[in-house]
């Protein structure tokens, strides 16, 4: 860990000096963090060090407890997961958090390969901190997840109007629920985690246009800190669970777009369109 003067450290975090500066930003405003964390030098320092910056910051040390704490009484508002927990695999317990609420998670961990990255993210996360890390980055880091997921909640519960299919959005053979945040493919429901979704959705709101690397970030993660290529492990992720990988087009040395022509409608006697879009793993990877 590190702290806001950017000293590291991998084990014990010492108490972060007081930061009244970050108090202003947006956020925190008592917001509940569950830290999921069985070294008990870190996530102490962790909880001391959150609770200091105005979040209520609470511990548990396994991951059943922390299934528990999402769907307890006073649910957290955000949750810092360690994937290398005494009773269980972080990635099974982030998955059963997707499962069971909506409740942001930011995997906190020393796995830092990119095959871990793509396991912490898939479960269903909505970012990824590799240990050690400086306080102040994990502070930003919150404070831009709590903003993506309370548009996303107001969204939501906000005015639609127009009936259902106000909140459907089709494009071919992919359809996309705003309400119930749910997509299918040719009727077929498709299992995505929330920041996928939001990636898909971000693409679906303007079918065709080109959508640049910066404006997919700025749109869908808000602020981020991180390399740029969690941007195609995610393109990745979602052409394998569509089953079509040409529904999202590279455009190379600018960005994504949502591609093809619909499917026919049998009913109207249409005749088949031929998707033109072209798409495949790491087509997306700059200077490509």
């Amino acid at each position: 860990m590190a702290t806001p003067a950017g000293h590291h450290f991998r084990g014990h975090m010492p108490d972060p000096p007081p930061q009244p500066d970050l108090r202003g930003q947006p956020d925190p405003a008592g917001a509940r963090v569950l830290v999921v964390e069985d070294d008990e030098g870190l996530g102490t320092q962790l909880v001391r060090g959150l609770n200091r910056a105005g979040y209520t910051a609470s511990r548990v040390r396994t991951g059943k407890a922390a299934l528990a704490q999402v769907t307890g009484p006073t649910p957290p508002d955000l949750v810092l997961l360690d994937l290398g927990l005494p009773d269980m695999d972080g990635a099974q317990v982030c998955r059963g958090i997707r499962e069971r609420t909506d409740t942001p998670v930011i995997v906190v961990t020393a796995r830092g390969d990119e095959v871990d990255r793509v396991e912490g993210l898939d479960p269903g996360s909505d970012d990824y901190l590799v240990k050690p890390f400086g306080f102040a980055e994990l502070l930003a880091r919150m404070r831009a997840v709590r903003r993506r997921t309370a548009g996303r909640a107001s969204g939501r519960l906000g005015g639609q109007t127009g009936g259902e299919n106000a909140d459907l959005v089709r494009h071919g053979p992919l359809t996309l629920d705003r309400r119930s945040r749910r997509i299918t493919v040719g009727g077929h429901p498709v299992a995505v985690t929330a920041r996928e979704y939001d990636l898909l959705a971000f693409l679906a709101a303007d079918p065709g246009r080109v959508r640049t690397r910066q404006e997919i970030f700025t749109g869908v993660w808000g602020d981020w800190f991180g390399s740029p290529k969690v941007l195609d492990v995610h393109i990745g992720a979602i052409r394998r669970k569509l089953g079509k990988p040409e529904l999202i087009e590279t455009v190379y040395g600018v960005g994504f777009r949502l591609a093809g022509v619909p499917d026919p409608d049998p009913s109207r006697g249409e005749p088949a369109g031929q998707l033109v879009a072209r798409g495949g793993w790491g087509q997306g990877l700059p200077g490509r």
